[in-house]
């Protein structure tokens, strides 16, 4: 059987609608199944696909008053484990480095805070969080990968700053 890429992410929300409304305005992504799904035990799931792009959908579910599931954690997932965003993202493609200056440019003019164009040697980036606090990335490959890129090797250095984990000490300080 060969690989024909992934059919959907699925992720949790504490706010369907706020998130709804970041997928579909701010990405332009399309909203293309949703559900309400009763739970028999109590409560109730709002669950919702948007189209990505070359049918892979990203999905979320928000739950109410349903047993066994908090009213309130963590859905950006890393703070929670207490990593890096980077360890936990979910890269969109941009197509092209044209197409990649376009998408920050629209980020921007939506008030979204981005990250500069991050050039990776075979792609560019730029990094945003949507508002559950998740890492998203929009992505384009500007060279072919080969057979030395997949050979594990050290390639650079990076601070825990961009990395995007603050001193711990300065964060007890604060609270």
């Amino acid at each position: 059987m060969s690989h024909k890429g992934f059919s959907h992410i699925g992720l949790s929300t504490l706010d369907l609608d706020k998130t709804r409304d970041f997928y579909e305005r701010v990405l332009g992504f399309k909203a293309v199944r949703c559900d309400v799904i009763t739970v028999k035990e109590g409560g109730r799931i709002r669950h919702i696909f948007f189209d990505t792009g070359r049918d892979q959908l990203i999905a979320f579910m928000e739950a109410r008053d349903v047993p066994g599931v908090p009213s309130e954690y963590d859905a950006g997932i890393t703070r929670g484990l207490g990593v890096p965003s980077a360890f936990y993202h979910f890269a969109f493609e941009a197509g092209s480095e044209a197409g990649l200056e376009e998408k920050r440019n629209e980020l921007i003019a939506k008030g979204v805070e981005v990250t500069e164009v991050v050039d990776h040697d075979w792609a560019k980036s730029i990094y945003f969080k949507d508002p559950n606090g998740l890492q998203l990335e929009y992505c384009c490959f500007t060279r072919n990968l080969n057979a030395n890129d997949a050979r594990m090797q050290d390639r650079f250095t990076i601070s825990t700053t961009r990395l995007g984990l603050e001193d711990r000490e300065a964060l007890a300080e604060r609270k």
